[in-house]
C-alpha cells in the first residue's frame, strides 16, 4: 500500500472526531491514535440541546429570587429632583456631627449687619427674600436693579467706604427688588454684579468701573439714606423714584465752598503745630505753608497732574517755611511748622480704609489701597525731603529737637486736637449736623492718648491703638444709632493722632544722611499708622457685636414723623 492509500483512512477516523448531534466533539467508537483537545472526554455527559440556555450573564437573576416588578408608568427623574428615597424627616441623618450653625437675621438690627451676614452665608442657605419694593406681579427689569445697585456702590466705593459695606448695600439694593440669588463683588476699581434666577437659568451680570475718587461725606450719608429707605418694609420706593434720588444726590453741590476748604487745611496744620508744641507764630506759620500747599494741589489738579505730584507740590511750601525761619534764626521751633504741614497731607483715610479691607477678607482691594498710600506717601517724602536737602546745603541747621513737645499743656492741647477734628471734617465735606459729633470724638481721642502716653507713660504705639479703638467704638455706635455710614465719625476723628512727627524726622534723618536714625523713625510712623488703623477697626467689629443700639422701631417712628 502506498504511503497515500495509508493516510487516507486516518483522515477521514480523525474528522469523525468532531462529528457529534449537539454541536459538541465526541470520539467515535473507533479508538483513534490522534485526539483534539476540545474532545469531550470518556464518561463526560453531555446536555442534550433546550434544557438550558447556554448564554448566560453575570447580572442574571439567580433561581429563586423574588424581586418587585418595576412601576408600569415611572416619571422620568432629573438631575435636581428629589431622590424617591428621600423624606424629610431623615433629613437629621444627614446633618454633620458638629451641628449646622444657626443664622439668626432679625429686622432690630441695621440693614448692613443682615447683608453683611447673607453675604457670609452660601446661595443655597440664604432665607428667601421679603421683595418689599414690587409693584406688580413680575416686579421690575432685572437689568435696570443690577444698574442701580452698580451705581450705588460706585458713590460709596468713590467715597471711600469700604468693599464689604459696600457689596452689603449692593445685595441690599437688589434684594429690595426681589433678586435673592446675587453675587456683587467689589474691587478697587471695578464693580460686578451677577444675578441667577434659578439653577437651569443663565446668569445676568453687569459691572462698572470706578475712575475717580473723592471724599464728600455729605454724598456718602445721602447714599446710606437712600439704602435704608429701600430696605425698610414701610417705605416704599419704586425704581423709578429710586433713580430720581440718585440724580439728586449726584447733582448736589459740596457743602462748603472752595475757600472754605483752603482755610480748614491751615487750621488742621496750625492745629497740629500746637499738639507737637508749637507756640502762636507756629501755627501762623504753618498755616501758611499749608494753605499755599493747597493752593498749589488745586492748580495741578486743574491742569490734570495726577495726585502723586499733586502731593509732592503741596509738601513743599511747609517745608520751604520752616527751613526760611531756620535760616533766618528765628525763635521758633521749625520742626513744628513742618511737622503741621505733614498732617494735612497724611492720607489717613486711605490706609484705614485698606487695613479694613485686608481685616475683611477683600485683600485685593485692600493691596491696591495700602499701594496707592505708599505712593502718596512717596510723593509726600520726595516734596519735603528735597526742601530739606536744599535747607541742609544751605546751611540750615535742622536738627531732631528732642523737646519737640516739651512740657504738656493739656488744655492748649485738647483745644488743638478739637480744631484739627473739626477742620478734618470740612475737608472730607461732612454734613454740617456730624461735624459737632465727629469734633468731640477726636477730642476724646487726644484725652485717651495723652492719659496713656504722658501721663501712664506708655508706649506711643499702644497709646495711639487704645486711642484709635475708642474712636471706632464711638463712631460705630454714632452710626448705628442713625442708620448711617461710620466713616463720617471716624475718619475726622484720628486726625490727631496722625504720625507727623515720626515721619518728619525720618526724612530728616535721611537729608542729613543719618539713615539708620531716619529709617527707625520711619518704621515708628509706619506703625502707628498700622495701629491706628486696625484700632479703629478692631472698635467698630466690638461695637457691632456686643452693643445695641437704636431699634427698627424707633426708625419707623422718626420716618412716620418726617411723613414717610
Amino acid at each position: 500500500m502506498t504511503d497515500a492509500e495509508d493516510r487516507k483512512p486516518q483522515s477521514d477516523e480523525a474528522r469523525s472526531a468532531f462529528v457529534h448531534p449537539s454541536g459538541l466533539m465526541a470520539p467515535t467508537d473507533s479508538e483513534s491514535s490522534t485526539t483534539s483537545e476540545f474532545a469531550v472526554p470518556d464518561g463526560l455527559a453531555v446536555p442534550k440541546p433546550g434544557t438550558e440556555s447556554e448564554t448566560t450573564s453575570e447580572f442574571a437573576l439567580p433561581d429563586g429570587l423574588d424581586v418587585a416588578p418595576p412601576p408600569a408608568h415611572e416619571p422620568e427623574g432629573s438631575a435636581f429632583s428629589t431622590p424617591r428615597t428621600y423624606s424629610a424627616r431623615q433629613a437629621a441623618a444627614f446633618t454633620p456631627p458638629t451641628g449646622v450653625p444657626l443664622v439668626r437675621l432679625t429686622k432690630d438690627v441695621p440693614w448692613q449687619d443682615r447683608m453683611r451676614t447673607m453675604l457670609r452665608m452660601p446661595v443655597t442657605e440664604r432665607p428667601a427674600p421679603e421683595p418689599v419694593q414690587r409693584h406688580d406681579e413680575s416686579g421690575p427689569a432685572v437689568p435696570r436693579v443690577l444698574d442701580l445697585s452698580l451705581r450705588i456702590g460706585e458713590l460709596l466705593l468713590a467715597g471711600g467706604e469700604g468693599a464689604e459695606d459696600v457689596e452689603a448695600a449692593m445685595f441690599a439694593v437688589c434684594r429690595a427688588y426681589g433678586l435673592d440669588r446675587c453675587e456683587p463683588n467689589v474691587t478697587f476699581t471695578l464693580l460686578a454684579v451677577s444675578y441667577q434666577p434659578s439653577l437651569v437659568d443663565d446668569p445676568v451680570t453687569a459691572s462698572r468701573t470706578v475712575r475717580r475718587r473723592s471724599p464728600d461725606y455729605t454724598r456718602l450719608a445721602a447714599v446710606y439714606q437712600l439704602v435704608d429707605d429701600l430696605s425698610d418694609d414701610e417705605t416704599h420706593v419704586s425704581l423709578e423714584e429710586a433713580y430720581r434720588r440718585l440724580a439728586e444726590i449726584r447733582r448736589n453741590r459740596h457743602p462748603y465752598p472752595g475757600w472754605a476748604l483752603t482755610a480748614a487745611s491751615g487750621l488742621l496744620a496750625g492745629s497740629a503745630s500746637v499738639l507737637v508744641g508749637g507756640g502762636l507764630l507756629v501755627f501762623v506759620a504753618a498755616a501758611v505753608g499749608a494753605m499755599l500747599g493747597d493752593r498749589l494741589a488745586w492748580l495741578c489738579a486743574g491742569r490734570g497732574l495726577p495726585e502723586f505730584y499733586q502731593f509732592t507740590v503741596a509738601a513743599t511750601p511747609p517745608a520751604a517755611i520752616g527751613v526760611a525761619l531756620t535760616l533766618a534764626h528765628a525763635d521758633v521751633k521749625a520742626s513744628a511748622v513742618i511737622t503741621g504741614g505733614l498732617f494735612a497731607l497724611l492720607p489717613g483715610r486711605a490706609l484705614v480704609a485698606g487695613v479694613q479691607d485686608g481685616l475683611t477678607g477683600f485683600y485685593i482691594t485692600a493691596s491696591a489701597r495700602l499701594l496707592e498710600v505708599l505712593y502718596f506717601f512717596v510723593g509726600i517724602v520726595i516734596g519735603v525731603l528735597t526742601v530739606l536737602y536744599f535747607g541742609v546745603q544751605l546751611g540750615a541747621n535742622l536738627v531732631p529737637d528732642a523737646a519737640l513737645v516739651g512740657d504738656p499743656q493739656p488744655v492748649l492741647q485738647i483745644a488743638a486736637s478739637l480744631g484739627l477734628s473739626l477742620a478734618f471734617a470740612v475737608l472730607l465735606q461732612q454734613e454740617r449736623s456730624t461735624v459737632l459729633v465727629v469734633t468731640l470724638n477726636g477730642g476724646v481721642a487726644w484725652v485717651v492718648y495723652g492719659a496713656m502716653h504722658y501721663t501712664g507713660d506708655i508706649s506711643p504705639v499702644a497709646s495711639t491703638a487704645v486711642a484709635a479703638g475708642v474712636v471706632g467704638l464711638f463712631g460705630q455706635l454714632l452710626a448705628r444709632y442713625r442708620f448711617a455710614s461710620a466713616l463720617p465719625y471716624t475718619t475726622a476723628a484720628i486726625g490727631p493722632l496722625l504720625p507727623g512727627s515720626a515721619t518728619y524726622f525720618g526724612l530728616l534723618g535721611i537729608a542729613q544722611n543719618e539713615v539708620e536714625s531716619g529709617l527707625t523713625s520711619l518704621t515708628k510712623a509706619v506703625a502707628l499708622a498700622m495701629a491706628i488703623a486696625i484700632g479703629v477697626n478692631l472698635g467698630s467689629e466690638i461695637s457691632r457685636l456686643f452693643l445695641r443700639i437704636g431699634s427698627a422701631e424707633k426708625r419707623r417712628a422718626a420716618k412716620r414723623t418726617r411723613g414717610f
